[in-house]
């Protein structure tokens, strides 16, 4: 067996947590690819490594002295090779390479910023690598540049190019432990480019697909990906096994664990995922593929949620008979740069979700005034502060009374249904409400449908 092992920053927070992740890589020689995030917070109050990084670039695009952040990133990295008892030799590569990174062309604001947020996968993978080399055993740091992982050339939300799947195969002729930077790779004019925040665990799956890997391990702080958010429901039930499909689902609506996009690659090869606890390695974790486990006790997999969203509210008498109205109405986002989420429609109105990232008050003033103008739209609002939860499972439709449940479980607690909406997919149900009502939704939907 060949595995892909990935682990997140938490899991290489300080010198207690790399031994950990050293002993969990040594003590299987299966764990050959090893992909590793930047240093994570070392508890609630602390700062992620990458967000120190963000900071370094804005003032250094700002001109202002950057000896003071420049520190406390080099102290970071200082505090855990003292841990690991490692010489200073690391520290000196490590300050070289974010001089170099900060003396770099500083023109394009997004590109600058992309190449010093790399720096903390970067140079977390050069430090690993030389602790697992201090303790005997043999490894190598890969950059990507080297095995050609290319990107699109999206600064900041970059998408993998289809031949770096091919050009990653090179990596199975490396001897010994690979520890390999993930969040970041190469445009194809050889500059810095990252992946969306998160973006380590779609490194991990682009490996675990490239090398044609029969398991993807993905390291992070819990044991299990859980029914329902452990910070809203205490002790909730945990997942044995889920579908890609069901995991898609549920990381798009909210579940932080695994990258949303992560599974894309690995899904088409049929590799095996699996979610794992750097803290508690023995535990079985949740494991994730393409079958529907026929044993499960319950008809859904999850619940899951975010906060943030807008609605666009519009209304035309007959507008079910204009063709054309929400192709128009889609462009006008389109050519704002606002993504839409999901589009409920009836015979006579529309509405269109986004995430409220997207709007600000000249935004929404000007969409108003061009879908009244232009599409004749008698009615034109705009509604803030709504959230979406979703109850997902493969099967979970196939049960007549999953809607019934839910509905009766928001009834029960005084939660106003704003929109309801059932995939064509059969694998989950949608149900936008105010954000002041998120958790307490969240609670009472787990409780009708796993403990009752």
């Amino acid at each position: 067996m060949l595995k892909v092992v990935k682990f997140g920053g938490s899991s290489l927070s300080d010198a207690t947590q790399v031994k950990k992740v050293f002993n969990i890589v040594t003590s299987d020689p299966s764990r050959k690819f090893v992909v590793v995030s930047a240093p994570g917070k070392r508890n609630s109050s602390d700062t992620k490594v990458t967000d120190m990084l963000i900071k370094l670039a804005e003032k250094a695009l700002a001109y202002e002295d950057v000896t003071h952040q420049l520190n406390l990133i080099l102290q970071r990295f200082q505090d855990i090779t003292a841990g690991l008892g490692m010489s200073d030799d690391i520290i000196r590569v490590i300050l070289q390479d974010l001089v170099s990174r900060l003396n770099s062309d500083k023109s394009i604001k997004e590109r600058f910023l992309d190449n010093l947020k790399a720096a903390g996968e970067d140079n977390c993978a050069k430090l690993v690598a030389q602790y697992i080399n201090s303790q005997g055993f043999k490894a190598t740091y890969v950059s990507p540049k080297d095995v050609g992982l290319l990107l699109t050339s999206e600064f900041g939300n970059a998408q993998i190019l289809p031949v770096s799947y091919q050009n990653l195969k090179v990596l199975n002729s490396y001897e010994g432990i690979v520890i390999f930077p993930g969040f970041f790779g190469y445009s194809v004019n050889q500059e810095v480019v990252t992946l969306p925040r998160g973006g380590s665990d779609v490194t991990g799956a682009i490996l675990a697909a490239s090398l044609d890997c029969d398991l993807y391990e993905n390291f992070t702080d819990v044991d299990y990906i859980y029914t329902v958010n452990p910070n809203i429901v205490s002790n909730p039930l945990p997942i044995d096994h889920l579908t890609f499909k069901e995991m898609r689902e549920l990381s798009y609506a909210g579940f932080s664990v695994f990258h949303e996009e992560a599974l894309t690659p690995v899904y088409y090869k049929f590799t095996h995922v699996n979610i794992k606890n750097t803290n508690n390695p023995a535990a079985p974790g949740t494991m994730i593929h393409q079958q529907v486990n026929e044993n499960r006790k319950h008809s859904i997999t999850g619940i899951s949620g975010d906060k943030g969203f807008s609605t666009i509210n519009i209304r035309k008498y007959l507008m079910n008979r204009e063709i054309g109205f929400g192709r128009k109405v889609l462009q006008m986002l389109e050519e704002e740069s606002i993504p839409y989420e999901h589009s409920p429609s009836g015979i006579d109105d529309i509405s269109i979700i986004i995430r409220s990232k997207y709007l600000n008050e000249q935004i929404e003033d000007k969409l108003i005034c061009r879908i009244k103008n232009e599409l004749k739209a008698e009615e034109v609002s705009i509604i803030h502060n709504q959230a979406l939860v979703m109850i997902v499972g493969e099967k979970c439709l196939d049960d007549s009374n999953t809607l019934h449940k839910c509905s009766e479980a928001l009834c029960e607690s005084g939660i106003v249904i704003k929109m309801l909406n059932q995939g064509s997919s059969k694998l989950s149900i949608m149900v936008g409400i105010a954000d002041a009502d998120f958790e307490k939704a969240i609670r009472c939907l787990y409780n009708k449908f796993f403990m009752e």
